[in-house]
């Protein structure tokens, strides 16, 4: 493991990863750190401790999701995934999930589907397309959503719904706000299922996990 991912304290999560989940990991900083010089996939500053804080933030939220997905092979939909964060670091370590990631800007799925090809990963899938657009042609196709950065949390649960088999399930990744957020979201239409706090080794940032279902609906409820 190279001492950039060891001083980051990537060993304290716990995730028990192989070489070979580090050295793809290290491949995917690489890779993101090479492409965002150029083509500016993520407008952030001290570029490269940041990215890398990045990768150790989405595979923190491992321990959550192996907890509530109990399908073998759950299929995952990451909306707008931007440079494949928390997707691809997720793909890394879990390569029996299977993972959607959709993003509708041009550049930035130029870069997933190289490292699609540079990592050979086999259980992803890239979708160049506006996630409105993808959830019409995959309706009720996944176990669960999740996301980083990509919009208000109310916005995206409304979002992710179209995307959910019956029992599928939100991870929002958080941070602070998230208390405020939950104020505009319905609970009469969502299930708040967990809401867990994440130590990010070296990170002073609060960061909080969401896990939520769709409230099911009687049919008498639906008839009123």
């Amino acid at each position: 493991m190279t001492e950039d991912l060891l001083v980051l304290g990537i060993d304290e999560l716990g995730l028990n990863l192989s070489d070979a989940n580090i050295a793809d990991l290290e491949l995917f900083l690489q890779e993101m750190t090479r492409w965002n010089q150029v083509h500016n996939l993520t407008a952030i500053e001290n570029e490269k401790d940041s990215i890398r804080l990045h990768l150790i933030d989405s595979i923190a939220v491992l321990p959550v999701l192996r907890k509530f997905l109990k399908a073998p092979n759950p299929k995952i939909a990451d909306l707008g995934s931007g440079g494949g964060l928390p997707a691809i670091p997720i793909a890394i370590v879990e390569p029996e999930w299977q993972l959607s990631l959709i993003e509708a800007v041009k550049k930035k799925t130029a870069f997933l589907q190289h490292v699609r090809g540079k990592l050979k990963l086999k259980n992803i899938e890239i979708l160049s397309e506006r996630v409105e657009y993808v959830a019409l042609q995959q309706n009720a196709q996944f176990d669960a959503v999740i996301s980083r950065a990509f919009t208000n949390l109310a916005r995206f649960l409304d979002l992710s719904l179209p995307f959910l088999k019956p029992g599928g399930l939100v991870f929002a990744m958080k941070a602070k706000r998230a208390d405020e957020e939950m104020q505009e979201v319905s609970m009469d239409d969502w299930c708040l299922l967990a809401d867990e706090a994440l130590h990010i080794p070296n990170l002073a940032v609060e960061r909080r996990l969401l896990v939520l279902t769709p409230v099911r609906k009687s049919s008498s409820t639906e008839k009123q």
